[in-house]
């Protein structure tokens, strides 16, 4: 497979950042959507038409922390490192029960990662995109030589079962990348910010109760007009056109949003991450899951131009172009 090479953009920065393994943990337990619609008296068809989902996986059992160790040990597999040659770990997650100690230091611990600096991350659906430009600004400022980016989520903890909106959707899950100091950019500028007004902040929400609630509509029609914008602006700031790309892989909110995000983006030569159709909404873990199937099921060429877009509560949002590895994940 002949990869085309095009060089990224990137700030008045030395050096650059690149991304060099992909890993990713599912949970055992699998539940179709059939299961979940019984609860509401609807059909499997029902939740498949209107989210694409057929079925998602639940943590029964299972500890975010350990799921984001598994996906980190992968991730180290497929670059070829040990866990000695990290000196950063971040992970973004928005599920964590408890806010201390941070999630990162259990996983740098458990992967005996020694004392690299490790920090939690939260921008929600998001957090991932913000994990990976936080840490490739760090790698080119020299702060360090690599790091371990996951992104981990137990959303079925916080469902409100009761819920028709959220049930269909959230499920559990891990993700991680190994990125590294570079002489060559392989990670391009990235485009974020939030929405900033009150009434965005509100659309997904924890209240008191320890329940998500979401407006599901009102998310729907954000994702779908504001964010196509926000990714164009990160091809032309990274010196690529959309026919450049190799992937794109947003966040996997929704089969109808990602759908509609790939069909503005107007990518022709672009394999679309459809991941949420069988691993279900897993906020900051669905883009790296995500990348990690399509190389592992070679649908994406390695090496290739994938564009990220993630977004969610907040309102937050990001995206960036990134080089994809070049060495294949074992299957998925």
């Amino acid at each position: 497979m002949t990869v085309t090479v095009i060089a990224l953009r990137q700030r008045a920065a030395v050096g650059g950042a690149r991304l060099v393994g992909l890993g990713s943990h599912r949970p055992a337990t699998t539940v179709g959507s059939a299961e979940i619609a019984a609860r509401f008296g609807r059909t499997g068809d029902w939740i498949r038409e209107r989210t694409g989902i057929v079925s998602r996986r639940f943590a029964k059992g299972e500890a975010m922390e350990p799921m984001a160790v598994e996906a980190g040990r992968r991730a180290l597999t497929q670059a070829g490192y040990l866990a000695a040659d990290i000196d950063l770990v971040i992970v973004a997650t928005c599920s964590a029960r408890t806010p201390v100690p941070v999630r990162a230091a259990g996983v740098a611990k458990a992967l005996g990662v020694g004392s690299a600096a490790s920090f939690d991350l939260n921008a929600a659906c998001a957090g991932f995109c913000y994990a990976m430009a936080v840490a490739a600004d760090l790698l080119r400022a020299g702060s360090a030589r690599r790091a371990l980016v996951i992104g981990t989520e137990q959303m079925s903890a916080w469902v409100d079962p009761t819920d028709l909106g959220t049930s269909i959707i959230f499920a559990d899950g891990a993700g991680a990348a190994v990125v590294e100091a570079a002489d060559e950019p392989g990670i391009g500028p990235i485009v974020w910010g939030s929405d900033g007004t009150a009434e965005a902040a509100d659309l997904i929400h924890i209240p008191a109760d320890g329940r998500m609630r979401m407006q599901g509509q009102a998310v729907f029609r954000w994702a779908t007009t504001e964010i196509h914008p926000i990714a164009l602006l990160a091809c032309e700031r990274a010196g690529i056109r959309p026919g450049d790309l190799a992937a794109i892989v947003p966040h996997q909110a929704n089969l109808r949003i990602v759908e509609a995000l790939a069909r503005k983006i107007d990518a022709p030569n672009a394999v679309v991450a459809r991941d949420v159709c069988e691993s279900g909404n897993t906020s900051a873990a669905s883009i790296p899951m995500a990348m990690d199937r399509l190389l592992a099921e070679g649908e994406a060429e390695p090496g290739g131009l994938a564009l990220l877009i993630g977004f969610g509560a907040g309102l937050t949002y990001a995206a960036q172009v990134v080089r994809l590895p070049t060495r294949v994940p074992a299957q998925v």
